[in-house]
């Protein structure tokens, strides 16, 4: 049950788009027990985003919430695969990347709780 949050202060076109998706779909992996099937991915592009007091860089801000805990190795695995991403497909330069992540106890999907 991971999802990605991903803002953006540029335009993303839809191809894009897609094109990241499914990336993240595949970088997703390298949390052991989590897949694409469960993923839900959301983009918000052109955001209103500063970082260092200024917003004239491209800059991005990533959450990552999964289910349950993982490694910190998997983690860095995963920070690395999603700067590398915004990085070739948005000109997005590592150094104005965050990356958050959230382990959730509680998650709840069809009516009930995991």
């Amino acid at each position: 049950m991971p999802c990605i949050q991903t803002k953006v202060n540029v335009k993303i076109s839809e191809e894009k788009e897609e094109v990241i998706k499914s990336k993240l779909g595949k970088a997703i992996e390298l949390i052991p027990g989590k897949s694409e099937s469960w993923l839900m991915v959301s983009f918000e592009d052109e955001c209103k985003l500063y970082f260092k007091g200024s917003k004239d860089d491209k800059i991005a801000f990533v959450e990552v919430k999964i289910f349950g805990k993982a490694s910190d190795k998997a983690y860095d695995d995963l920070t690395a695969a999603i700067t590398d991403i915004l990085h070739e497909e948005l000109d997005i330069s590592p150094l104005n990347i965050y990356v958050k992540y959230e382990e959730v106890d509680h998650w709840g999907w069809n009516g009930s709780n995991f």
